[in-house]
């Protein structure tokens, strides 16, 4: 679970760090990353997207728990943006099926993606 000051909770958050942000994507998932450096230094935050698509409720659900968990692990390498930021994962049809290294590893090359550009 992430904690209440890294959670992405409402809307506009969301659609900004989509549409305006930084984009990196895999076979499994695509991170968009919304960094605001004029803003006050914040924690970061993080929004998980998972369509029907990618399976019923019991398999997007797993794929929610997979991908909060190695999102956590990453937040350290997140805090050290300057300013404020969003980040949105947004798993693809494939993540049902990936193993959590796959996942793991996909989110991985897709934050050092977005992070460097």
């Amino acid at each position: 679970m992430l904690p209440p000051a890294h959670r992405l909770t409402d809307s506009d958050s969301f659609r900004r760090a989509v549409r305006g942000g930084r984009r990196a994507g895999s076979a499994t998932l695509v991170v968009h990353l919304w960094v605001d450096p004029t803003g006050v230094d914040g924690p970061v935050e993080v929004g998980f997207t998972v369509s029907k698509a990618v399976g019923d409720a019991a398999t997007r659900n797993r794929v929610k728990r997979r991908l909060r968990h190695l999102t956590r692990e990453h937040l350290p390498s997140l805090e050290e943006l300057p300013g404020r930021a969003a980040l949105v994962v947004r798993a693809l049809p494939a993540a049902a099926s990936a193993s959590y290294a796959d996942l793991g590893a996909d989110l991985g090359r897709s934050l050092e993606r977005v992070s460097r550009a």
